[in-house]
């Protein structure tokens, strides 16, 4: 008996985990996989869209079935440190190097049914976002992918859109 009761236990236990588990798997495979950036706008408080980080910004973002994330996004022109040394920058290099890269990683959910993102950042290039969680509203059509992320506090709101790698 005891022996039936233990063997229904592990069942019940396994049958919990496994369904638990798979609306989280299910709603990760819809953006799993790797995508290159294609564009890196704002769209500002009179409602045009212009480029915000050059005009032929460099990034990709790969999401994992499992749920993690990784999101880099370089502008186009980035200034090089005169020394050589990134030890050695001038404020103006610094300042440069900073604000021409948008980085950040840790895990994601996706709400199909709001069209939502959320990132649960572990760690991010603007040390402000780190342990924090970020909701943005995304759109997919076909192997594009854009999403929003909440107005700055100048009112642009930015835009990043991606394409899907085979």
């Amino acid at each position: 008996m005891k022996k039936q009761f233990s063997a229904l236990k592990r069942g019940i236990f396994f049958f919990v985990l496994v369904f638990t588990t798979i609306p989280v798997f299910s709603q990760s495979k819809l953006l799993a996989g790797s995508w290159r950036l294609i564009a890196a706008d704002k769209i500002l408080p009179d409602g045009s869209q212009v480029a915000d980080f050059g005009t032929a910004p460099h990034g990709i973002a790969i999401f994992t079935a499992d749920g993690h994330y990784v999101v880099e996004i370089f502008r186009s022109d980035r200034v090089k440190f005169a020394s050589g040394d990134r030890a050695k920058g001038t404020p103006e290099e610094y300042k440069d190097a900073v604000l021409s890269a948008s980085c950040h990683f840790g895990t994601y959910t996706v709400d199909a049914a709001k069209s939502t993102i959320t990132f649960h950042l572990d760690r991010a290039s603007y040390p402000n976002w780190d342990e924090t969680t970020r909701v943005s509203s995304f759109k997919l059509e076909g192997d594009k992918l854009t999403w929003q992320v909440p107005p700055r506090p100048d009112g642009s709101i930015p835009v990043s859109i991606f394409s899907r790698m085979p």
